[in-house]
């Protein structure tokens, strides 16, 4: 099976950690053959290097910055290297050692984070997430795409998770599509007790609950990728085959923007507590 693209983001990181390369090369007065040579390498890997075409090992980096006599810079440059890879991890990566560890491996998020701001335009959001609930999706990824079987672990791990509601200091946001609360995940009692629990959760002083209707004018706030926003310090994506990591200000500033958008067309309060007890009768 061909491996995905990564979105424009991570190529754009890519090839200014190329550029990096390239000025390095230069001021050391080589030419890529040179490089190359000197590395062993064929003169083709040099300018997939530059291109950011081929992401740099940590060896790489080491064997460029010795032979260009700049070996103070590859610290720094490994670092950018790691930080780009980390930016773009597929689902079955990460999976392969457990979904016990992909729930706990947030947690540190959490512990560090005050504002928390979540659009969910696919299922409900973690926090708010019943154990069946939970159990039911994690069901459907080890379906899906072979992860480990470690459910029950797993929905441990994700309920114990959610302690993060109520602790002081903090404040929760969630926005999600009216569509979430009528698709059915798991059986119809999951859904019940799914959507009963959402509505108990409205009563927090420290979350903020918003629906939106499926007849809302969108205007700009069109529907997108489920994303989490961690402060002002980071972004959190769920594609379909990989999770995408953006700390860079400017795209966490166009996903502030997009949240403050949908956040503007959303039911709250009673109309939305109206909206979920409609999705509970829909289940009859």
């Amino acid at each position: 099976m061909p491996r995905p693209s990564p979105p424009s983001t991570v190529q754009e990181a890519r090839q200014a950690l190329g550029k990096r390369l390239r000025e390095i090369r230069k001021d050391a007065g080589l030419t890529a053959r040179a490089l190359a040579a000197a590395a062993g390498w064929h003169e083709s890997k040099s300018s997939r290097l530059e291109s950011g075409a081929t992401p740099p090992s940590d060896k790489d980096i080491w064997v460029w910055t010795r032979i260009c006599h700049a070996e103070d810079q590859a610290a720094d440059l490994i670092a950018t290297a790691r930080g780009i890879d980390g930016m773009y991890v597929e689902w079955r990566r990460v999976e392969s050692a457990g979904l016990k560890r992909v729930q706990e491996s947030v947690v540190p998020l959490f512990e560090r984070t005050h504002w928390f701001r979540f659009y969910q335009s696919q299922v409900m959001p973690g926090l708010l997430q019943t154990q069946d609930y939970t159990e039911a999706i994690l069901k459907t990824v080890v379906a899906l795409r072979d992860a480990p079987g470690d459910i029950g672990e797993a929905v441990a791990a994700r309920m114990s998770r959610q302690s993060v509601l109520h602790r002081g200091g903090r404040r929760f946001a969630f926005l999600i599509e009216e569509w979430v609360l009528r698709t059915v995940i798991g059986s119809r009692n999951t859904m019940l007790n799914q959507l009963g629990h959402l509505i108990g959760i409205t009563a927090a002083p420290s979350v903020s609950l918003g629906v939106i209707p499926m007849g809302a004018v969108r205007g700009n706030a069109w529907p997108c990728e489920s994303f989490s926003i961690y402060d002002e310090k980071e972004v959190a994506g769920e594609l379909v085959s990989a999770s995408l990591t953006v700390t860079r200000p400017s795209e966490i500033a166009e996903y502030t923007r997009t949240f403050t958008e949908l956040a503007a067309i959303a039911a709250y309060g009673a109309p939305a507590r109206k909206l979920i007890t409609g999705a509970i009768d829909s289940l009859g």
